[in-house]
């Protein structure tokens, strides 16, 4: 998509950044951490942080990706997190206190941060009070994210 959008708008590639919820958020979190360098900016709502210990990301990867548990971590964004050998990355990621799939052990977002100390990758984890995985939550916070982006796509070379 990214070579797409070079190649028939008139955009700065070295200024992109990356965003989604909840599947989305894993996938905007694992695509950034598996091309380091190539976005300026990250931010997740309520992203499914660590696949690979909970029920809904163990039952996925064993459909998609076999039973062989050693193959997921590169899809697991808390193990890509350790792993990520690029230039410093700041991320936001914003989580509803009262989402059921928090709640219920899906999203692990502990995790992510736990495995973010002492990597290049600084972590923002922002826990907010009575909201849970819905559109009024993203509404929200949503100014919250454009601004993160804004500050990092701004940043001089």
């Amino acid at each position: 998509l990214l070579s797409v959008v070079a190649a028939n708008f008139a955009v700065d590639t070295s200024k992109q950044g990356i965003t989604g919820h909840s599947m989305g958020g894993h996938g905007a979190l694992t695509i950034a951490l598996k091309n380091p360098g190539t976005f300026a900016s990250v931010s997740a709502f309520a992203p499914i942080s660590n696949p690979m210990e909970c029920p809904w990301g163990v039952k996925a990867f064993t459909g998609y990706l076999g039973s062989d548990r050693s193959t997921w971590a590169k899809y697991d964004a808390t193990h890509l997190v350790k792993e990520y050998n690029g230039p410093p990355l700041d991320v936001l990621v914003d989580q509803g206190d009262q989402d059921d799939f928090l709640k219920n052990g899906q999203l692990l977002p502990d995790n992510l941060l736990t495995a973010s100390v002492g990597t290049k990758v600084k972590l923002q984890l922002r826990m907010q009070e009575g909201y849970d995985h819905s559109y009024f939550f993203i509404s929200t916070f949503i100014g919250d994210h454009i601004q993160h982006h804004a500050t990092h796509l701004n940043k001089k070379n």
